[in-house]
């Protein structure tokens, strides 16, 4: 085993969540392997959060408490981000919490693999519910997914507080123009998933368990948005995209790159096989030739060694 080298920074952001807050943080200090340094952002509390931060953690060199105005998720996320210099940054929303493993196993990853930018994991419902939300039913490395997301805005993630990419990557994805992080004040964490995948960052999804997201009646976003609000999000999605896509260089006309981005992928399912399957019959040439190149994907499956079934 490789020896463990990769440095955890961990900011936490909080807005009027002070019944959750000291249990989000409290978390972070019980890992079984320890954070570089844990910054807790308060994005401009009015319910007592800043004073209960402040006494529970003000003496504590692990904590770096930020008191800033609100300025919403994005902008808190930009505090945090310039309050560590870890290699590796984590998010973890204050209503949330994770198990004392949680570092450990995304650390054995990112130990491992100097290639791999960005890792995310399932995420366990807990308090008005109780299931868990996962990507895929193992692990898996994703390879590269930026035609996949400019193509189709698929997203490759999952939210803030099973999140984690090195350093570089989340400066690039934080790094908006003015009107753009105007619009994404909130629900940033769409920021980073979709910026690394386009700023062609690898990709890997490690199912741990580890991740508590809490549901208490302010958040849950597959039960709360109506026709209008799948829209809208989805308008803007595109839109945030398409932004990334133009601060990267990738040109429409990438599509063509279709089969060697699927072929990054170690051992996709067939969900994706099937979506690389597709993008290929956008790309140009004949009807032929188009169908000859879905094929070869569909196809992969029976030529890999590695695994009969999922």
């Amino acid at each position: 085993m490789s020896e463990a080298t990769t440095t955890f920074g961990v900011v936490v952001t909080c807005y009027n969540y002070r019944d959750f807050v000291v249990e989000a943080v409290d978390s972070a200090l019980a890992q079984t392997r320890p954070p570089k340094r844990i910054v807790v952002v308060d994005d401009g509390s009015k319910d007592g959060s800043q004073d209960l931060l402040r006494e529970r953690y003000g003496d504590d060199a692990r904590v770096t408490l930020l008191f800033c105005e609100n300025g919403g998720q994005l902008v808190a996320f930009q505090r945090g981000l310039a309050a560590t210099d870890a290699d590796v940054i984590c998010f973890l929303d204050a209503d949330d919490r994770w198990e004392p493993a949680h570092l450990e196993k995304i650390g054995a990853i990112y130990d491992r693999r100097r290639d791999v930018d960005f890792v995310f994991n399932d995420i366990v419902l807990f308090g008005n519910e109780s299931r868990t939300i996962a990507f895929a039913d193992r692990e898996m490395d994703l390879g590269y997914t930026a035609i996949a997301t400019c193509e189709l805005v698929h997203w490759y993630g999952a939210p803030t507080s099973a999140i984690s990419l090195r350093r570089t990557m989340a400066e690039r994805c934080l790094d908006l123009p003015a009107h753009v992080a105007k619009i994404w004040r909130l629900s940033a964490d769409n920021c980073l998933v979709y910026g690394a995948s386009v700023f062609a960052g690898r990709k890997y999804f490690l199912p741990t368990g580890t991740v508590g997201y809490r549901i208490h009646g302010k958040n849950g976003w597959w039960s709360n948005r109506g026709p209008t609000e799948t829209y809208l999000n989805r308008l803007r999605s595109r839109g945030l995209v398409a932004e990334y896509a133009r601060m990267a260089g990738v040109v429409p006309e990438a599509i063509e790159l279709v089969k060697h981005e699927f072929k990054t992928k170690p051992d996709p399912d067939w969900r994706e096989i099937r979506r690389y399957a597709g993008l290929a019959l956008r790309t140009r040439g004949s009807v032929f030739k188009r169908t000859e190149r879905a094929l070869s994907i569909l196809t992969h499956r029976l030529k890999s060694p590695k695994r009969s079934k999922d």
